[in-house]
């Protein structure tokens, strides 16, 4: 389980955030366990610290948001971290 503080949603912006920053071990756990085909419900309490049980909603929510922000970093974010993105 995560000591990490997760917001319930992940940044949803076009440039690289501090919270990008600090998650970006995080977004790729999601995204290696995501091409597993591992249980979300598993992976929001591994990764999020939050019980599927309990929070359904949140623990969706929470996976959703940050898979997809993980998803976006592989696209467009990694150019903000080698610093080539356009100006």
């Amino acid at each position: 389980m995560s000591n990490k503080h997760f917001e319930d949603r992940a940044p949803d912006v076009s440039q690289l955030t501090a919270y990008d920053e600090s998650h970006l071990v995080d977004y790729l756990r999601l995204l290696d366990a995501d091409e597993a085909g591992a249980d979300w419900r598993q992976v929001a309490t591994s990764i999020f610290g939050v019980d599927a049980t309990a929070e359904p909603h949140r623990a969706r929510a929470m996976h959703a948001s940050h898979l997809a922000r993980a998803r976006w970093m592989t696209e467009v974010g990694y150019a903000h971290l080698l610093g080539v993105t356009s100006r």
